[in-house]
């Protein structure tokens, strides 16, 4: 059966304002959303946004969005999710798809800057990797580098190399840089062993926070990590408890600013 866009109506959504005062923290979101086709086999990106708006992010990393494919209507999914919950959006394309793109889509509270896709590495015949990079300024002289990742699903080879890969372009980044993303690798594993040499955890390791598969998940690979240490404080790291939308549940991190 074909797939179809299913938008509730908007009067349900509650758009999230911009904000222009300076924040005492700043709340992270990563979900992977499967291109919007929930476990139920729906396509709803009023759904998606919903959960979004609900997590009241000030920025979010969207995994596994489409723009303008045939399989889901050829609709522009980033445009369409920034518009449903009132947020600025980028999309970083990593590859072609039934007449269209797909990959990454970051949004955010605040005006997103500089936005670059940088490739990752990969072995031939495997889905091209990207890192989606954004500037964002956040009031009072405050400013990070926010990261998109989507890590190689099938290669742990492949999933360490890229991990090195962003440790390594962004090793040099002008103050503080958050890492977000579905990045396919469990705790224990060599990639984010590898990671947490250089970036502290704000999603912990030890916490039992698994998001996948979304009805009851067994296993936590998605994240969000900053650098360098000791510029945020984790507040608050959670799974947010949603079972139909996608096949992943999103991970929500709550930094306090430490400095500027």
């Amino acid at each position: 059966m074909p797939l179809r866009l299913l938008l509730t109506p908007l009067v349900l959504l509650t758009p999230i304002a911009i904000r222009a005062d300076d924040p005492a923290t700043l709340r992270v979101l990563s979900y992977n959303v499967h291109h919007g086709e929930g476990t139920d086999g729906k396509l709803d990106l009023a759904r998606i946004a919903k959960v979004i708006t609900t997590a009241k992010p000030d920025l979010v990393a969207l995994q596994e969005i489409d723009r303008g494919a045939k399989r889901t209507g050829g609709v522009d999914q980033a445009a369409e999710l920034a518009r449903l919950t009132g947020l600025h959006v980028e999309f970083g394309k990593a590859i072609d798809l039934q007449g269209g793109a797909y990959g990454l889509a970051t949004l955010s509270r605040y005006p997103l800057h500089g936005a670059r896709v940088h490739p990752l590495p990969g072995k031939k015949g495997q889905e091209a990797r990207i890192v989606l990079e954004a500037r964002v300024e956040v009031g009072a002289g405050r400013a990070i580098t926010f990261l998109n990742t989507h890590f190689q699903h099938d290669d742990a080879a492949t999933r360490a190399e890229q991990a090195a890969k962003v440790s390594d372009l962004f090793a040099g980044a002008d103050g503080p840089v958050v890492l977000a993303g579905d990045l396919n690798a469990t705790p224990e594993s060599e990639p984010m062993k590898a990671l947490a040499k250089h970036w502290t955890p704000a999603t912990p390791f030890d916490r039992g926070l698994k998001t996948i598969p979304a009805g009851a998940p067994k296993s936590q690979i998605d994240y969000v990590l900053v650098r360098p240490a000791g510029r945020f404080k984790v507040v608050e790291a959670t799974v947010i408890e949603e079972k139909v939308a996608s096949d992943h549940r999103p991970v929500l991190a709550v930094l306090e600013w430490v400095g500027k």
